[in-house]
């Protein structure tokens, strides 16, 4: 009788689990048509970079706060740029520094306008998002 009891409760808990298993997973698959997901392309490296020069641009702090901060930064910036937006503006930033004609086709194309300007205004909202004023 107690093996029948428990081979009964456990066949329902098994049909009720496959049975909530595969409404959830048929409820994600709706979700993720309606709206795909944001795929992190961020690198480790270039993540890790970032969060160096950010926190020698704050004094070289080797603080868990500063190390916080300029970590959420970098994700915050990763949010509203694909990893291949943020390498264009990034390289279109240091290069439009070089003198002369050399430099005009970083300095005045519109996609280098267009990236360099979205990377700065996602660096300001990173800035509020994650620092402390």
């Amino acid at each position: 009788m107690k093996k029948t009891l428990f081979s009964t409760i456990a066949a329902i808990a098994l049909l009720t689990g496959c049975a909530a298993q595969q409404e959830n997973t048929q409820a994600e698959a709706s979700a993720t048509e309606a709206a795909p997901a944001r795929i992190n392309d961020f690198p480790t490296r270039d993540r890790v970079e970032y969060v160096l020069e950010c926190m020698a641009k704050r004094g070289g702090s080797g603080s868990y706060i500063t190390q916080y901060a300029c970590g959420c930064k970098v994700d915050k910036i990763a949010e509203k740029l694909t990893f291949a937006e943020y390498e264009a503006a990034r390289t279109y930033t240091q290069m439009q520094k070089a003198p002369g004609e050399s430099g005009a086709a970083f300095r005045d194309a519109k996609q280098s306008k267009d990236l360099r300007a979205k990377l700065k205004e996602a660096d300001a909202e990173a800035e509020k998002a994650c620092f402390v004023k």
